[in-house]
Order: structure tokens, then sequence, then C-alpha cells
């Protein structure tokens, strides 16, 4: 019970990873500002294969709006969109360290591009 209640609380305290990305600010001196967007994991199991592609659809959302518009009007979008975009989900991954979530960015990445990401692909290779 006590094992129980100290994993959920450790879950409580790392329940989210924060997505971010430099984009460059409106003026002339085209200012580089970083963007963070805290992606909760409450209400997830991440433990089920459901709550861990729940996290990583929020976690893909987070990503584009940081890499495009980071919710705010003065912000000119990543030069390079889609780059952004990768890397910024990835670091989210690699942040979270969940196995299951790691094997949901899988199905869509290659083993390759995880570990170019920091992400720890070891398990993932043992398990298949």
């Amino acid at each position: 019970m006590y094992t129980k209640t100290a994993f959920m609380s450790a879950w409580s305290v790392l329940g989210a990873a924060i997505v971010a990305c430099t984009l460059f600010a409106g003026d002339l001196a085209a200012k580089e500002v970083n963007v963070a967007y805290q992606v909760s994991a409450k209400g997830l199991d991440l433990r089920q294969p459901a709550g861990a592609r729940e996290f990583y659809g929020r976690l893909k959302k987070a990503a584009w709006i940081v890499c495009t518009h980071g919710r705010r009007v003065d912000l000119q979008p990543s030069p390079d969109r889609q780059g952004c975009y990768e890397k910024a989900l990835g670091d989210a991954i690699r942040s979270a360290n969940v196995s299951l979530l790691t094997q949901v960015y899988l199905e869509t990445h290659t083993l390759r591009e995880a570990a170019a990401r920091g992400i720890d692909v070891l398990v993932q290779v043992a398990a298949k």
C-alpha cells in the first residue's frame, strides 16, 4: 500500500512534462525567446497504453503550439516548424522517461531518431 502511495505521489510531482522551443519575437531586433508549455498527466495512468497514448497526444499538441504561435500574438513561428516540433516532442518524451510513452513515440519514429533526442531506447530494443 505504501509503495503505491509513494508511486502516485511521485507522479503528482513529476506528472507534467515541459515542451519548450525557441521562437523569434516580431520586432526588428528579432529577439529569441523560449516558450514553455506545461502538459499535465493528471487523470491519466501512464502505466496503461490508453493513458500513455492520451498523454502523447497532449505532448504533440503542446509541441505544435510552442513551435507555431506559442499562444501569443506577438510571436512569429519558428522558421523550421517541423524541426522545432520534433525537438520539442523528443525533449518532452525524454524528460517524461515513461516506457509506454516511449513505445508510443517509437510507433512513428525510428530508434535512431529517438537516440538522437537522448531518449533511452535500450529497454525498448530489449523488449522486441
